[in-house]
């Protein structure tokens, strides 16, 4: 598809604007995951009890989610420019507000309003790169927008926990404010808005399907292990809602709005398609690990946030690393996205069942550090060529609206990967503690001389311990074989005909 050169960049201009798109990336997603770390500090600090205290993560993420799929039409009706900066000022602001909150009140409302601000910052800047940079440079402004979007993930816990522990938790929602400055100024002066297309209107029954039935559907996600999901009748009230509505938003844009909020049309182009399912795939591997990893070290093995969180920095430095090469070997080796696609899934499957095997309660830092290693080296070689084939088939307006529908796909992949991760880990740690409890008996030479030196509770603490490490174990090597079978979706990707032939030569400079 044609390029929009008229937005192109050229010198310290194009460089400017790549600093202020790449702080307000890195902002969005390390706020997704700086929290976490946080989380039992914030909710000791303001009373809150461990249902009240989630609401913190759930309420950001509901309101992201239902933001991302309106971004092309908020577009649309303030220009690129001044959404974009909005954007980033309403994230700042809500960022220093939650810092200054003194009550779970007042922190549950600036994060609502935080989500709403940042849910589109990820699409927007992805789009805003594709137009700053040449045709045949796409691969290279995607490889700078991967180094936030990926690696952000990452380093937020690291970050978190060093701030939560050296400073307190405010100090995680202070830190957004200077960037977000720097990002909003940068941005106002240097970015130019694309061609409208069409008269933007306001399609109010589709912006209430779709904000029903995403904002239940990230509810029972986020819940459902903890109410007991069909088991509870609030989770079936809701699991009804989300897909009706979502049934109703479906059939509304497609048949009856003459001007949809959401084109879901644009799945017609099959490489989009395509990419979302493989988008949703990666963010299920990504965020698994990232989920699984500092909650298994600082439970059980007594890291504190800032050790957990170095280990999995580990992993964020491979895909650092690994981004360019994956960039040369795409565009001046001709490798095929396909096969780079595979490789990187089928590494990043095999570090999860390499990190399962090192999953013991004798294990340290180091014990995790090449499993880690490799999986970010897969995780590098997926982002890429996935937004380099997806961006490729689309230009105009229905760049922002492919790369809307890609975020909110690795949104709600995250989403599905913890809550299949929690549940399988509530459910496999019942499991092994009923296997091991039932293998006692005090008969037994080993348990006779363990009561010996020990009490009965202590002997259940051990034995809870390591029922516990043994279903961590068991989750690592299901998120490893997931992500083995999500490796012939590689398949179904249609790459478009400019990427094949001495095309992709010129991929990047």
């Amino acid at each position: 598809m044609k390029h929009d050169e008229s937005l192109v960049e050229f010198g310290t201009r194009r460089w400017l604007v790549v600093a202020g798109v790449m702080l307000a990336t890195l902002l969005q997603v390390l706020d997704s995951t700086i929290v976490n770390v946080a989380l039992p500090t914030i909710q000791g600090n303001l009373g809150a009890n461990f249902d009240e205290g989630a609401w913190i993560v759930t309420g950001y993420i509901i309101a992201a989610v239902i933001v991302i799929p309106l971004t092309p039409w908020l577009q649309q009706v303030f220009g690129r420019r001044q959404y974009y900066v909005g954007a980033i000022i309403g994230f700042t602001v809500a960022s220093a507000l939650c810092g200054l909150s003194h009550s779970l009140d007042e922190l549950l409302f600036f994060r609502i309003l935080q989500g709403f601000c940042g849910g589109g910052l990820i699409s927007t800047g992805q789009a805003i790169m594709r137009d700053t940079f040449p045709a045949k440079e796409l691969g290279k402004s995607q490889a700078l927008v991967s180094i936030g979007a990926i690696v952000g993930p990452s380093i937020g816990p690291t970050l978190g926990g060093v701030l939560t522990d050296a400073l307190s938790w405010n100090w995680i929602f202070y830190i957004n404010i200077i960037p977000g400055i720097t990002a909003a100024i940068i941005c106002a002066m240097m970015l130019r808005n694309p061609p409208r297309e069409g008269k933007p209107s306001l399609d109010g029954a589709g912006l209430l399907f779709m904000a029903l039935g995403l904002g239940c559907l990230q509810y029972v996600l986020d819940e459902g292990e903890r109410y007991g999901w069909l088991g509870s009748e609030r989770i079936r009230l809701f699991s009804f809602v989300a897909v009706a509505a979502l049934a109703l938003f479906v059939y509304w844009e497609l048949r009856v709005a003459k001007r949809p909020i959401v084109d879901l049309r644009i799945l017609k182009n099959r490489t989009v398609a395509s990419g979302c399912l493989l988008a949703l795939a990666l963010a299920f591997s990504l965020f698994g690990g990232v989920i699984l990893a500092p909650q298994f070290q600082q439970r059980l093995l007594g890291f504190t946030p800032t050790l957990s969180g170095e280990s999995i920095l580990v992993r964020a430095l491979a895909i650092a690393a690994m981004t360019p090469i994956t960039l040369f070997l795409l565009s001046r080796l001709r490798v095929s996205p396909k096969l780079l696609l595979g490789i990187g899934f089928a590494i990043a499957g095999v570090a999860n069942i390499a990190f399962a095997h090192v999953v013991t309660t004798q294990s340290d830092f180091w014990s995790f550090v090449p499993a880690l290693a490799l999986g970010g080296i897969g995780l590098g070689m997926i982002f890429v060529p996935l937004s380099v084939v997806v961006l490729t088939s689309v230009h105009g307006l229905a760049t922002q609206k492919a790369t809307s529908l890609l975020s909110l796909c690795q949104l709600l992949g995250g989403s599905i990967s913890t809550a299949t991760m929690v549940t399988l880990l509530d459910r496999r740690s019942a499991f092994h503690l009923s296997m091991l409890a039932g293998a006692i008996n005090w008969r037994r030479p080993a348990v006779f001389e363990a009561l010996q030196r020990a009490s009965p509770s202590a002997l259940f603490g051990l034995v809870s311990q390591q029922a516990a490490t043994m279903a961590f174990a068991d989750a690592f090597f299901v998120l490893g074989v997931v992500t083995l079978i999500l490796v012939p979706l590689v398949l179904i990707l249609k790459v478009p005909r400019s990427l094949h032939g001495a095309v992709p030569m010129a991929i990047a400079d």
